[in-house]
């Protein structure tokens, strides 16, 4: 332990910064997706769409990510994080604020949504963790952990300051303030302090030339990997638990509402989720480096089911959609943690960007899906009662399958990194 602790410190005190710039990297992915959920109602009410059509373009979007997501993992295990992160930040908040010239006529509308699938690809999950996990490996729960928390911070910065430049200029100008300031934020901390093991070519050929340890990642090959039973349950959670979990974030406000609270409650109440997602990610990162990473992930799995039973059943108070929050918050801060840490101790980080890049492919469909799939709940039946029935009986199955995971391989992660990486 002491051995370890020392490790640790020593991760931390060379590379201490880089997981606070990819958690600011982290955040800029998903401002569509976090971000959109106070959107939905002014343009809905704009364009007279119905709830479903004004989210399909969130679906299409994250759909091509899918299918983007493992060749984008390839690109990085071959080219390193750094350059896809540097231009994918300013491509992102530029067509995030490019969704504020909707015309009203879906054709535009999947159009431009189109573009900012595109543009987000490059800063992926993939590009921020493959980063962090090559330069920790003592403290790489931890240090995930921290990364991940660029969510948190996306569930608590965007849906209140959307909020805020909606009623102070309208949703469109809202859009692209937003943008604009959370790119003057994020851009300088990730051009000055993102590089990963991969992004130092010219020191790992000099290492190599002088006859120092070669920097080969250990792990299992790509094909290998794809065709363990373990990479499919691991699949399988993944595309349950965003499915579920994305709907229920997206939509929460749009809840709260339905329970009789202002635009500005329901966003101050839903911006919980993100603050209690930043003690869930870092309580989560400690626990996967000290005990049995699938155990720890099952049981956090089970949280967000609790959740829906306080919100389906709990009377609609205020102090009970804050305990909601905090359970939502809590898991939501554990999930993308479990699921990266997961992958590179069962398969190493040789071919992590092209193996978690199917898991996130996962993560991308559940994404797409899930909140399309409560707004045809709520057009269908006014109520998102059932979703979260839902969301209830796939949670459960998620923790299911991490608790039959067996341990890993030691091998696999086998971490011997040279003095200049």
């Amino acid at each position: 332990m002491s051995g370890n602790t020392g490790g640790a410190l020593a991760e931390w005190r060379r590379y201490g910064l880089l997981p606070i710039a990819a958690a600011l990297g982290y955040a800029t992915c998903v401002i569509h997706i976090y971000g959109l959920g106070v959107f939905i109602e002014p343009i809905s009410k704009e364009f007279g769409w119905s709830r479903t059509a004004t989210t399909v373009g969130l679906t299409l979007s994250t759909v091509i990510q899918a299918l983007c997501a493992i060749p984008i993992g390839m690109a990085v295990d071959r080219f390193g994080p750094r350059k896809l992160a540097i231009i994918g930040v300013v491509l992102t908040c530029a067509a995030f604020a490019n969704l504020s010239n909707a015309t009203g006529d879906m054709a535009n509308w999947y159009l431009i949504w189109i573009v900012m699938s595109l543009a987000s690809l490059p800063i992926q999950a993939t590009i921020w963790t493959s980063a962090v996990a090559s330069r920790f490996h003592a403290s790489r729960g931890i240090a995930l952990a921290v990364t991940l928390c660029g969510a948190s911070v996306a569930l608590i910065v965007f849906p209140f300051l959307g909020t805020e430049l909606i009623q102070a200029y309208g949703w469109r100008d809202a859009m692209r303030i937003e943008a604009l300031i959370w790119l003057a934020v994020a851009w300088p901390i990730v051009i000055f302090l993102f590089r990963g093991a991969q992004d130092d070519k010219k020191a790992i050929a000099a290492a190599a030339a002088e006859g120092k340890i070669a920097p080969v990642l250990p792990g299992m090959s790509l094909m290998d990997g794809l065709k363990t039973t373990i990479f499919l349950r691991l699949l399988i959670v993944a595309l349950l638990f965003t499915f579920a979990m994305i709907g229920l974030n997206v939509h929460f406000p749009l809840i709260l509402k339905g329970y009789g609270f202002t635009a500005l409650e329901a966003a101050g109440l839903a911006s919980l989720i993100g603050w209690f997602s930043i003690p869930g990610r870092i309580v989560t990162g400690f626990m996967l480096d000290r005990l049995r990473a699938s155990l720890v992930g099952a049981v956090a799995f089970l949280l967000p089911g609790i959740a829906c039973a306080i919100l389906l059943f709990g009377g609609g108070s205020g102090m009970s959609v804050a305990l909601a929050a905090a359970f939502i918050g809590f898991t939501l801060g554990a999930e993308v943690d479990v699921l990266v840490y997961l992958t590179t101790r069962y398969f190493g980080l040789r071919n992590f960007g092209g193996l978690y890049g199917g898991i996130l492919a996962a993560l991308s469909v559940g994404t797409a899906f899930g909140p399309l799939a409560a707004s045809r709940v709520f057009d269908v039946w006014t109520s998102y009662d059932p979703f979260l029935m839902s969301t209830l009986v796939m949670m459960g199955l998620s923790s299911l399958l991490l608790a039959s995971l067996p341990r890993p391989r030691p091998e696999l992660n086998d971490m011997k990194e040279p003095a200049l990486v």
